[in-house]
């Protein structure tokens, strides 16, 4: 399970996502629909800027290795940000 986990001055908010979770992200990023949309959404901009890019495909089969090996790891902390306002952001496995 993730724990992300949000402090500010008035707020404490822990968010636990689980990794089934993480796997229907991982299918729904990797679509050819997300990633028409995300090119078609970005275009307008890199045209604008005159850049020649474009957003890549998002492998699947790369990705669902990497999800099932943070399940080996609790205790890891992946994130860990405090603002200047004081407002701290802690991600961990």
């Amino acid at each position: 399970m993730l724990y992300v986990k949000v402090k500010a001055k008035d707020v404490r908010l822990t968010i636990p996502v689980p990794y089934a979770l993480l796997t229907i992200f991982n299918s729904i990023l990797s679509s050819k629909f997300v990633h028409q949309q995300a090119n078609k959404w970005t275009k307008e901009h890199f045209d604008r800027k005159k850049l020649d890019f474009s957003i890549p495909q998002i492998d699947k089969e790369t990705l669902k290795p990497i999800i099932k090996e943070l399940k080996h790891h609790k205790g890891v902390v992946l994130v860990d940000v405090i603002a200047k306002d004081g407002t701290e952001v802690k991600v961990t496995l």
